[in-house]
């Protein structure tokens, strides 16, 4: 639950900037919805800095090595800051070339670049605060970042209203309010990381050889990320051949699957953590006990969330578009959404089973196989889907039992075996 919460508060950020700088105009809001696409798929590209710090502090933290687990977490930590920095400085120089990719130009290419240049300035600070997660659900602790996303997204809308509307900086207070409230909350950890290591007696140095390890699981994490990726701007290509109404329904549709998807996501947090702890101890049984507890609700979670998907679909139409053509299409969509759900939750539960036992690699090139998988589906598919109900609810499925089904077979067949059951402290 805690991490529920967690996982909430952090697009509340994107959210709250969304909604104050809505207040200046059109055109500002344009040129944020255009650097947030960039600076979220960066983000989403780059979670892996926590996904591979947690299952490495955990499994430290089981092997009674507290000291090493800390350890770990600070490589992780460093290695945060490097990607930041580096991330940082070429996003500086490329900025300008990076909004035009997306055709617009006039005040809105001027807008969205002011957005990005000054929201950079946070992104080492933000990467920062990802890593120090994962060290933190390494360590079993999921209510310390609940507490620092909360406080974050508070100072965040308070000083996004501050910069815009007090000092009257227009779009760039907005990122600069952002930016302030992630280096707060980047700050609050590294305090947090110093105590624990000075606690249990670790240097704060960085290591070489913990960098190195954080780097070679995140090349494979990557790799998965960018899988998750592929398929999702694969989806929304094919549906713009289904004509505008057809694209927007998409678009609604995956923000929904997104949305649920925080709640299944809680469980893999939850299986990451657990998983890695249990293989520390060496406890193969307690393992496969958590495996199939996180299914269980996985799976059963997925179903009630698709009821009430399903019970919802004839009014949400409305509060999504007013448009009649959108309006018409997303309830069939909707439903067909839910059938797909608890497939979902199974497929969320087992990627955070293996990321807890640090199959980073085994991850990495399923995400692959799975991606070429559901293009073999979709190519053919786009050349034939055409605009009304019936193609919008082709592409999804598509998506939603193709893709997520081709994930699921991938990891199912994976966690059949015993060749992620590695225990020890490594």
């Amino acid at each position: 639950m805690p991490a529920l919460g967690a996982l909430v508060a952090e697009p509340l950020f994107l959210l709250t900037d969304t909604a104050l700088v809505g207040h200046l105009g059109s055109v500002p809001l344009a040129g944020l919805g255009v650097a947030s696409v960039i600076l979220q798929t960066a983000l989403g590209l780059l979670i892996f800095l926590a996904y591979a710090t947690t299952p490495t502090v955990a499994r430290r933290l089981g092997a009674g090595d507290r000291r090493g687990a800390i350890r770990a977490g600070i490589d992780g930590l460093w290695f945060a800051v490097l990607v930041g920095v580096v991330l940082a400085v070429v996003g500086a120089v490329a900025a300008r070339p990076l909004v035009g990719l997306f055709g617009v130009d006039g005040d809105v290419a001027r807008a969205a670049a002011t957005y990005l240049s000054v929201s950079l300035i946070g992104l080492p600070g933000m990467l920062l605060v990802v890593a120090a997660t994962g060290l933190l659900r390494g360590l079993q602790d999921t209510r310390t970042p609940l507490v620092v996303a909360t406080v974050g997204f508070a100072a965040n809308a308070g000083l996004n209203a501050l910069f815009l509307y007090g000092f009257g900086w227009g779009i760039a207070g907005s990122a600069a309010g952002t930016v302030v409230a992630q280096w707060g909350m980047a700050a609050v950890y590294v305090v947090i990381a110093v105590r624990a290591a000075r606690e249990v007696g670790t240097d704060l140095r960085p290591g070489l050889a913990g960098v190195g390890r954080t780097a070679r699981s995140g090349a494979w994490l990557l790799l998965r990320n960018a899988g998750l990726r592929a398929a999702l701007v694969a989806t929304v290509a094919a549906a713009a051949a289904s004509g505008v109404a057809g694209l927007a329904v998409i678009q609604i549709a995956l923000t929904l699957f997104s949305t649920l998807a925080f709640a299944l996501d809680a469980l893999a947090i939850a299986g990451q953590a657990m998983v890695g702890h249990a293989l520390g101890q060496g406890d193969r049984d307690r393992v496969r006990a958590v495996t199939r507890r996180l299914m269980l609700f996985g799976v059963g979670g997925g179903v009630l969330l698709g009821a009430l998907l399903a019970a919802l679909a004839p009014v949400l139409a409305p509060v999504f578009s007013s448009d009649p053509g959108v309006r018409e299409l997303l309830p069939p969509v909707v439903v067909a959404m839910a059938v797909g759900i608890p497939l979902a939750g199974f497929v969320f539960v087992l990627d955070g089973v293996l990321l807890g036992a640090g199959d980073a690699r085994y991850l990495g090139l399923a995400s692959v196989v799975s991606v070429l998988a559901y293009l073999a589906i979709l190519i053919p598919l786009e050349a034939r889907v055409a605009p009304g109900a019936s193609g919008a609810v082709a592409l999804w499925l598509a998506f939603g039992l193709g893709y997520v089904g081709a994930r699921a077979i991938t990891l199912a067949w994976r966690a059949r075996s015993d060749a992620w059951l590695v225990v020890g402290a490594r």
